[in-house]
């Protein structure tokens, strides 16, 4: 067993389904975006706040590098991570599953979330739609596999993962 990745945009289930994943596949589940609040004891739209965008993925990247030094384990990204192509080459080698979610899932999924700094503003759909269109030709390019989450169950996608990655590990 080595490390499994989940990338893809905010609000498409990484912390869930990775968390159900290390449990079927008893590894450990490390968060970059909570590693983060961890190490800085702040949340990130603090760190948005008093650092900047720029400020937050210098950190994003230095937790990447650390959490990728894992033997194995299952991580999920933040939404950004693909940003910069310092990350998408440290991904690379990698089991990079990218949890795809359509516009309309990620509005639903996102609607009273007030931690998600880049959608506090007066139109979140067009955020998403932006990001959307910068970030998926980004996710696909590091992607060994890429999983549609609209409709699907969280379980249901962390069983299918953990069938496939556990066949792996025989």
């Amino acid at each position: 067993m080595a490390l499994i990745v989940l990338v893809g945009p905010m609000g498409a289930g990484k912390t869930t389904v990775g968390t159900l994943l290390a449990k079927k596949l008893r590894l450990p589940f490390k968060d970059s975006d909570a590693e983060i609040e961890a190490r800085t004891g702040a949340d990130i739209p603090w760190i948005f706040d008093v650092e900047g965008e720029q400020g937050f993925r210098d950190r994003e990247t230095q937790v990447l590098k650390d959490l990728l030094a894992m033997p194995e384990g299952v991580i999920a990204t933040g939404g950004g991570i693909v940003m910069r192509e310092e990350n998408r080459v440290l991904l690379k080698p990698v089991q990079v599953v990218y949890l795809r979610a359509s516009l309309n899932e990620q509005l639903r999924r996102t609607a009273n979330d007030r931690k998600r700094p880049l959608l506090q503003t007066e139109n979140p759909r067009a955020v998403l739609e932006r990001l959307m269109t910068i970030r998926d030709p980004l996710y696909r390019d590091i992607a060994t596999q890429i999983i549609e989450t609209d409709g699907a169950n969280s379980r249901s996608i962390a069983t299918k993962l953990a069938r496939q990655y556990g066949d792996q590990a025989l």
